[in-house]
């Protein structure tokens, strides 16, 4: 049986949703005025669709590619960069913008793809950094001569970077969830892996069930996530 890592206090762990991006403006899917009540998941999210209607799986998401080319970091992703003044920190991200990147955050795993990417609809190895206020258009190929298709996890493929990111947890000595309500499987999954004695927080506006030793908020990111990174800062415990 392995044995777990001491924990690490000067290590933090983000974990966030789509509610961070809301707030810069970004439509999410799952909330009631989102993306899913505009366009079927099976027409859009599978590799089903892209086999039957690659233009229009394309035009969806290149549409989404240049929402988050025009979008800007908010206070939230700004401030989760800032802990890295005094923590180690990762994120990890189910969201397919790079606004923690922009913000600042210098080690961020998405799990879920990332918009600015562009990869072979046929090896997935062949991954390329997309001018993000350009399409991917019929016909853009990969070295290999195969189609390019966006760079998202869909419905039925596997979750990037799933075990690097449940690794992360294990040595954290706190762990910040926000704005997401843990309802996407398996990417919530990786949570199971936060320590019982590391110090958890969730901010969110919605969310089921709130997880086992989780301090729970609700709220706005952008207001609550300054605050909490200033206590962490300044070596408080979150009140």
């Amino acid at each position: 049986m392995s044995v777990k890592p001491e924990i690490n206090p000067n290590k933090i762990v983000v974990f966030t949703g789509a509610g961070i991006s809301a707030e810069s403006g970004l439509q999410t899917f799952r909330d009631s005025n989102g993306l899913w009540n505009n366009v079927d998941v099976a027409d859009v999210a599978t590799p089903e669709a892209w086999e039957a209607n690659p233009q229009f799986v394309l035009d969806f998401y290149n549409t989404r590619r240049k929402e988050a080319f025009e979008a800007s970091p908010n206070p939230a992703h700004y401030a989760v960069a800032k802990l890295e003044e005094k923590y180690e920190v990762v994120v990890i991200t189910q969201n397919v913008d790079d606004l923690h990147e922009r913000a600042g955050s210098s080690k961020v795993i998405h799990v879920h793809g990332l918009l600015k990417n562009a990869r072979s609809s046929v090896n997935d190895a062949l991954l390329y950094l997309y001018d993000q206020g350009k399409p991917i258009q019929m016909g853009d190929l990969c070295e290999e001569g195969s189609q390019l298709r966006p760079d998202i996890v869909w419905f039925g493929e596997q979750i990037h970077h799933y075990e690097t990111a449940r690794k992360q947890l294990v040595a954290a000595g706190k762990v910040l969830v926000v704005g997401t309500s843990l309802s996407v499987f398996p990417a919530a999954d990786i949570l199971k892996k936060a320590r019982y004695n590391a110090e958890k927080i969730i901010v969110t506006k919605q969310i089921d069930k709130r997880p086992a030793g989780f301090k729970l908020l609700r709220g706005n990111a952008s207001s609550l996530i300054p605050s909490i990174v200033d206590d962490w800062l300044h070596g408080r415990s979150v009140s």
